[in-house]
């Protein structure tokens, strides 16, 4: 494990965990009605270039954590419990949190032996988190001897697989939508290589998904040097604009698709599921996206009094923040939605969407800092908690 801190490290916590609330304070302008609810176009284009913009915040979190703990450092055994102490005691707190706060408690108890608590939705990243972190021991002596040139082709081959579901909406067009008990849409997927109503475990199945941002995270440490900010600028720019690019062009064309450009457009939430497949986790876009924000923030060095006074602290309480915030975003964003108004007919016309949008994240990431760092100063259990 290095000895010195790796103070971006600390700079990434802070701006993911902004791009988290800036997602969640845009979800409202394409989610509502019986599911999906968009009221005007300029809506559903500040829909998209808001949420995309913030989309790769739970890459980035990976990234960090395959920065610092991938190849493991200690025993599984140690790096188990150091896990367990880290995620999941300030998870099993807030997850009880929301169980007892939203909906009916005892249901939401027994909900939560299958799943997370779906009012909650964002708990989903805590569930992969663990997953990955189930693999580390068995890739890690794999990890530790690997070279560049072979881990670029593993890189490559998986970089591949983010094409994936965009290759499925081009075989597959408008895929239906199959809904389970719980009443979270499942797109059914054109069967790809190997995959068929009876395998999922396609091809590409194993080096899919979140293990590339494992990998990635490895790359950058092992592999990526110092670059200068002409060249970490010459990379990171077009990376992250053909990855916005992308990922806001495939929204709004189904969007407009959908509705005929007639606002505004309802329907169940599986509508707006299909609307994000150009902003999926494993798609190029959020990829691309990605690698943008790496690079720049690993430029980041600033250790003076901001970086002491105000990031350390909130990088230190960033995953009890993540876990917390939803108890603060969903009110915030309701009480701004009654005092601006809604879409064009709001006080600041049709900036009134995107002021909402920013305004809602700017709040609520202030008083969820402000609280956690206060939980975080409760003797022997505050930094458990957070």
């Amino acid at each position: 494990m290095n000895s010195q801190r790796e103070i971006w490290i600390d700079w990434l916590r802070v701006t993911a965990c902004f791009l988290v609330m800036l997602t969640h304070s845009t979800e409202p302008f394409y989610l509502g009605g019986e599911g999906s609810l968009i009221l005007t176009q300029s809506d559903a284009v500040w829909a998209a270039v808001m949420d995309v913009f913030s989309r790769a915040a739970v890459v980035l979190f990976v990234i960090a954590s395959s920065y610092l703990q991938f190849p493991l450092h200690y025993p599984a055994g140690e790096f188990f419990k150091r896990r367990a102490s880290r995620i999941l005691v300030p998870f099993l707190f807030w997850t009880t949190v929301y169980a007892l706060v939203w909906g009916e408690p005892v249901q939401n108890f027994k909900d939560l032996l299958w799943n997370f608590n779906y009012a909650a939705g964002h708990l989903w990243f805590v569930y992969m988190l663990i997953g990955l972190y189930l693999i580390m021991p068995m890739l890690s002596p794999w990890a530790e001897k690997v070279g560049k040139k072979e881990l670029q082709v593993y890189l490559g081959i998986w970089l591949f697989t983010t094409l994936i579901p965009l290759v499925r909406v081009w075989l597959g067009g408008s895929a239906p939508v199959i809904y389970g008990p719980s009443g979270i849409p499942n797109p059914a997927k054109y069967p790809l290589w190997g995959e068929a109503s009876w395998n999922t475990y396609g091809l590409f199945y194993y080096i899919s998904g979140f293990i590339g941002y494992l990998l990635l995270g490895l790359y950058f440490r092992r592999f990526v040097g110092e670059l200068s900010w002409k060249k970490t600028l010459a990379i990171a720019v077009p990376s992250f604009a053909a990855g916005f690019a992308i990922s806001v062009y495939g929204f709004i064309s189904r969007v407009l698709a959908d509705s005929a450009g007639v606002f505004p457009i309802e329907g169940p939430t599986g509508l707006a599921a299909i609307w994000e497949t150009t902003w999926l986790n494993d798609s190029i876009g959020v990829t691309l996206m990605a690698i943008g924000w790496i690079l720049v923030l690993r430029r980041i060095k600033a250790d003076g009094a901001f970086y002491h006074g105000v990031v350390l602290p909130v990088s230190n309480a960033g995953y009890g923040m993540y876990l917390s915030h939803m108890l603060v975003l969903g009110l915030v964003s309701a009480w701004l939605r009654k005092t601006l108004g809604l879409g064009a007919d709001g006080v600041l016309g049709i900036w009134t969407t995107p002021v909402q949008i920013i305004m809602a994240a700017v709040i609520s990431y202030i008083l969820v800092a402000f609280a956690c760092g206060l939980i975080r100063k409760i003797p022997k259990v505050g930094k458990y908690l957070t």
